[in-house]
C-alpha cells in the first residue's frame, strides 16, 4: 500500500436543480493543494454534483494508496459508507421501497471502492477556520458551475484556486433575521431582494439559507452585498 493521499471533493448547483458542476483537490505530503480539477455538468441537483465529484475524484487517484477523503455533503458520504449495503440488499431500493436516487453514480462509486483503503471525513461547509482543502474544492465547484467551464491543473492551470475567507456564521445569521424582517429592499444598484425559497450558493462561493434575502445579477442569485450590477 502506497503512501497516504489526503484529498477534498465537493459539487455546487445553482439553483438544485440549476447550473451545477463538481471539483477536487490532492495535497502533498505537507497537505497543501497539488492538483485540482472542476468539471461542469450542465443542470443538475447538488445531490448529483455532489457524488460526481466524489467518484471523479477516486478515478484521479491511485487505488494502490490510502486515501482520505474530506466532504461536507453527508448526503453523499452516508450513500456510501452507510445506506449502499441496505439498498443492494433490497435490490437497489429504498427503505420505503422508492428506487435508489442516482444509482448508476452510486453504483460507479461502489466499483471504484472496491479494494481501496479510503477514510471519509465530514468536515462542515463555510466556517471560519474550517478545512483548507474542502473550501478549495467548494470555491472551484461553485466557479465551474458559473462558468460551465472545465479548469484544474489537468487542463494547464498553474495555481490552485484561492477560497473567499468564510463569514462569521453569527453575523451570517443576524443579517438574515433583520433582511426579512426589513421585507423587500434594494441591493447593489436597483437590484431588489427576495426571500430564498431554497437553500443555495452565492457566486461568492458561500451558501446562503432558505428565508433569507437575496438578490439577482447577471450571475445569478446571491448575498446583497455581493450583487454587482
Amino acid at each position: 500500500m502506497d503512501g497516504l493521499v489526503i484529498a477534498a471533493c465537493d459539487g455546487a448547483s445553482k439553483g438544485n436543480p440549476g447550473p451545477a458542476a463538481w471539483a477536487w483537490v490532492v495535497a502533498d505530503a505537507d497537505g497543501s493543494p497539488v492538483r485540482w480539477e472542476a468539471g461542469p455538468l450542465g443542470i443538475g441537483t447538488n445531490n448529483v454534483a455532489e457524488l460526481t465529484a466524489l467518484q471523479k475524484l477516486l478515478e484521479s487517484t491511485p487505488a494502490k494508496a490510502a486515501l482520505q477523503v474530506r466532504m461536507d455533503s453527508q448526503y453523499a458520504m452516508k450513500a456510501v459508507t452507510v445506506w449502499l449495503p441496505g439498498w443492494k440488499r433490497n435490490g437497489w431500493k429504498t427503505a420505503s421501497g422508492k428506487p435508489v436516487a442516482n444509482r448508476d453514480l452510486v453504483e460507479s462509486i461502489d466499483r471504484e471502492l472496491h479494494g481501496r483503503q479510503v477514510e471519509f471525513v465530514y468536515v462542515p461547509a463555510h466556517q471560519v477556520g474550517g478545512d483548507p482543502l474542502n473550501a478549495i474544492a467548494d470555491h472551484a465547484a461553485s466557479q465551474a458551475a458559473v462558468t460551465q467551464e472545465a479548469a484544474g491543473t489537468v487542463h494547464g492551470a498553474k495555481t490552485v484556486p484561492t477560497a473567499p475567507p468564510a463569514a462569521p456564521a453569527a453575523g451570517r445569521a443576524g443579517k438574515a433575521t433583520s433582511s426579512r424582517a426589513a421585507g423587500s429592499r434594494k441591493a447593489g444598484r436597483g437590484s431588489r431582494t427576495i426571500a430564498a425559497k431554497f437553500n443555495g450558493k452565492c457566486q461568492c462561493g458561500r451558501a446562503y439559507a432558505a428565508g433569507s434575502q437575496i438578490a439577482k445579477s447577471a450571475r445569478g442569485w446571491g448575498h446583497p452585498e455581493c450583487v454587482i450590477n
